[in-house]
This record gives C-alpha cells, structure tokens and sequence, in this order.
C-alpha cells in the first residue's frame, strides 16, 4: 500500500497517522507544502492520499499563502477519486475535498479547540467502518470551519458544536473535521504556534485549557482512528484486489 501524504505546516504533523503507516510497513511519500513540496499533478504514485489540515481555507489564494495551492490539491484530490484511490481528509483536507467535488465550505456553528465528544449519526451506526466507535466518543477539534456537503454525502458524525464532524463524500471517500489524528506531541507543537488564537478562545464554550489537553489521554482516539483505517484498506483491497494492503 502506498499512502501520499500532503502535510500543510511545519507545526501541524501527521501525528498517529504516520506510527499506523510505518507499524503497517506501507510505502511512504510526502508533500510538505510548507516546504516546497509540490503535491502531484495525478495519483499514479500512490493508492491512499491523506491529506492534513491547516490554518488556511480552501478559499486561501496563493498571493495570501504563496506556498498553499488550493487549486492544485482540489485537482489531486479529483484525480485520486477518479483513479479509484482512498482519499482521507483531515480539517482543511475534509474541506477541500467538499470544495472539490463542488461544496462551498461552511463556517461552522461554533470554533471547537481541544476534546469533546462527538455522536455517531443513524448512518454512522449503521456503517460497518464505525461500528467500533463508541457514540459518544472523545476526540480532539481545532477548528472554525466545517466542509460542504455534496448531495451523495452522508454525514457519519456530529457534535454539539458542529454538525459535521466525520463526513463520507463516497466509498473510499471521507474527511474528519475533527482531529483523530493529534497526539500529545502534535497538539505541543499547535500549542506553541497558536498563544494568541487560544488567549482570544478562552473561556469560550468548545475551548479548552493548555493545561487540559496537555493532561488528556489520545491513545484510544488514535487506536480507534486505526482500526476505521484498517477497515477503510482492507475494504478497498477487497475491491480493488491488485492493490492489495501489503
């Protein structure tokens, strides 16, 4: 299996993504947009493509962030759902791929900073990826948008503060608004980064204190992120038996 990933800032990792491709022994590949690194012009190169968020909006023009081609990823990301390739998006991924397949990003009800639990919709009890969640479930946010919604989308799952938080946009198709994904390291690096944003958030009702996410515990978020991404690639091999997980 080969997983691309387009990683937006120094400063917002991959975080339990990259220890579940590694344990997995998959084929690694990198767009550290940040850094230079071009995303691909086509999705030859890669059977997954996860790709991560950041402070930008899929409306962010390249004269406001000139390393940051919106255009360009929302080409990506149409290539790799017409090769038949998963797609994974994550924050400001999740809304690219709304915005690619030709839903307007939203802002959302209420900017979310921290954990707080999120609920599986009747859709999402019923899908056989999720069945592993627990509903409610804890998981991380820092955010104050939210993707579109296509027609064929169903959303997979809510909070009290946003009410799209897992979206499916297809089969192989999915973005997390919510953040899976953060460890204790990745959430000291957005920490670091975000001293102002979280001085004008507190207090504020989704927001919580440095002190409590450096104290919460993202083990269990991240296994069951895991095993949804071991669902997601086992079902594709299953459809696309050439690829394989391997």
């Amino acid at each position: 299996m080969r997983v691309h990933f387009v990683v937006h800032e120094s400063f917002e990792s991959t975080g339990a993504y990259l220890p579940w491709a590694e344990q997995r022994g998959y084929t690694l590949s990198w767009s550290r947009v940040y850094a230079g690194e071009p995303v691909p012009k086509n999705a030859d190169g890669f059977d997954m493509l996860v790709v991560f968020g950041g402070p930008q909006s899929p409306r962010t023009t390249l004269a406001e962030c000139p390393y940051f081609d919106s255009l360009a990823e929302q080409h990506l990301i149409n290539q790799a759902i017409s090769a038949g390739r998963i797609v994974v998006g994550i924050c400001l991924g999740a809304q690219l791929i709304g915005e690619a397949l030709g839903a307007k990003v939203c802002k959302s009800p209420e900017k979310e900073i921290g954990h707080f639990p999120i609920t599986l919709t009747a859709a999402g009890k019923e899908h056989p990826f999720f069945s592993h969640f627990d509903s409610p479930l804890s998981v991380d946010h820092w955010h104050n948008d939210m993707p579109g919604l296509t027609d064929q989308a169903t959303v997979i799952a809510e909070s009290k503060g946003c009410p799209r938080q897992i979206v499916q946009f297809g089969h192989f198709i999915y973005g997390f608004q919510c953040h899976m994904e953060f460890t204790a390291e990745s959430v000291e690096g957005l920490i670091r980064h975000s001293q102002q944003e979280l001085a004008e958030a507190a207090g504020k009702t989704f927001i919580r204190s440095v002190k409590e996410m450096r104290e919460w515990n993202y083990q269990e978020m991240n296994e069951t992120l895991w095993r949804f991404l071991d669902k997601l690639l086992q079902a594709h091999s299953e459809n696309y038996p050439g690829r394989g997980c391997n």
